[in-house]
């Protein structure tokens, strides 16, 4: 079959996330909430800060009463008393008076500014402002970060630490969010032997199980690597049997092609579960998207190649666990970037290939082809990002704007 024959990425794409549905929300514990896509929006209950405070050690007065103070000529205020981050009894400054507050205490009724330490003589009864900070310094006021009512986070978010305390400073102990997808993977072959030894002719080490298990983890799945099944239909019916139960996706790979080995399409084509289109994608030409069970799971089939299956995961199964956990977007982020080298495509097929991605000093991205060694193992490991080349662009000029997936931000 030639590529004209092919499916476009897009539209299979598009009819594989019509069929997957979010997950049921569960209501859970904010701390436990990590990694987990918020299911509707989180509402801050009431103002953030609850109160006025002191965000610094120091003496808090009404700016009105130190105007004026400096290093030669401090002014003097009268302390009135202590407050500590566990004062709750409220007080209230009259003129040419202060309060010793520690950060986080409730800041007394008519003060507006807080004198740091280093300020003054640090006085106990009486005190010696000698220099004037701008109104409103070293002061928190109530509702300054959110108001009561305001949204925290939207629907589709992701929960992060960072989020979790934001929602914890908000007094809210429980979110709504959609359950971890579960994801099984499974390798078919029986060629495959398990690393941890050499291969010998016949055999390849299994680096698909490992490599999408991986991946399925940092999309934000819980991943189960059931590891190799061999090439024999009931084989891979008993595994989907004791799998199917804790899974809310099942990735298969290898076992996607025409040939009378592959018994992946063969078993899945026979049961007239999983449809196995040709895809107009560079090396990943054929996959498999369907659902089984009783349950309706889905199940997606990658190709066997490691790279291939890498960039079939990315372009294929990860939106697929995105939709899953209910985020928005569910692409990786992309960036257009300038071409450092020219580079070739083959025609009629959509490529997303291994490259490096670098930030320009004056702002935008360059973008640098791997070589000889984009498809391989060595090569995706030095990548950081995926880029993308239409079907009918069959060679891309140095220079020329493209747009790159981000794979990796930190290298």
């Amino acid at each position: 079959m030639g590529t004209g024959d092919a499916t476009p990425l897009a539209d299979f794409l598009s009819k594989a996330l019509a069929l997957v549905r979010p997950l049921p929300p569960v209501d859970i514990d904010m701390t436990q909430s990590t990694g987990a896509v918020l299911a509707e929006n989180a509402v801050s209950p009431g103002p953030l800060p609850a109160f006025d405070y002191a965000a610094i050690d120091g003496y808090a007065c009404a700016a009105d009463d130190i105007a004026g103070a400096s290093p030669e000529r401090g002014v003097g205020l009268k302390v009135l008393g202590d407050l500590a981050a566990s004062s709750w009894r409220p007080v209230r400054l009259v003129a040419g008076t202060c309060f010793s507050v520690a950060a986080g205490a409730p800041l007394p009724v008519g003060a507006d500014i807080v004198v740091p330490l280093a300020w003054t003589d640090e006085g106990m009864a009486t005190v010696d402002v000698r220099q004037v900070p701008r109104r409103g310094h070293g002061v928190r006021r109530m509702g300054s970060e959110r108001s009561a009512g305001e949204i925290l986070a939207h629907e589709g978010r992701r929960v992060t630490p960072q989020l979790v305390g934001l929602l914890a400073a908000a007094g809210i102990a429980d979110v709504v969010v959609r359950p971890t997808p579960r994801v099984v993977v499974i390798a078919t072959g029986d060629e495959l032997v398990d690393t941890g030894r050499p291969s010998q002719p016949g055999q390849l080490i299994d680096v698909n199980s490992h490599l999408v298990t991986a991946a399925a983890s940092e999309a934000g799945a819980h991943a189960y690597r059931v590891g190799i099944c061999d090439d024999e239909p009931d084989a891979l019916r008993n595994v989907l049997d004791d799998q199917i139960l804790r899974a809310d996706l099942v990735i298969t790979t290898g076992g996607t092609g025409t040939g009378p080995g592959d018994m992946v399409r063969r078993t899945f084509s026979r049961d007239g579960a999983v449809d196995f289109t040709p895809i107009a994608v560079y090396l990943c030409e054929t996959m498999g998207f369907g659902t089984i069970g009783p349950e309706e799971v889905p199940v997606v089939c990658l190709p066997g190649d490691p790279v291939a299956a890498t960039i079939a995961f990315e372009v294929v199964a990860r939106p697929l666990i995105q939709r899953l956990a209910g985020a928005e977007p569910v692409f990786r982020p992309s960036v257009r970037a300038n071409l450092t080298e020219p580079v070739s495509s083959p025609s009629g097929l959509r490529e997303f290939r291994p490259v490096r991605v670098a930030e320009r000093r004056g702002g935008g991205y360059t973008v640098a082809p791997l070589g000889s060694s984009s498809y391989t193992l060595s090569g995706l490991a030095e990548a950081t990002g995926l880029m993308t080349i239409g079907e009918n662009a069959t060679r891309v000029p140095a220079g020329s704007t493209v747009d790159v997936l981000l794979l990796d931000r930190n290298r």
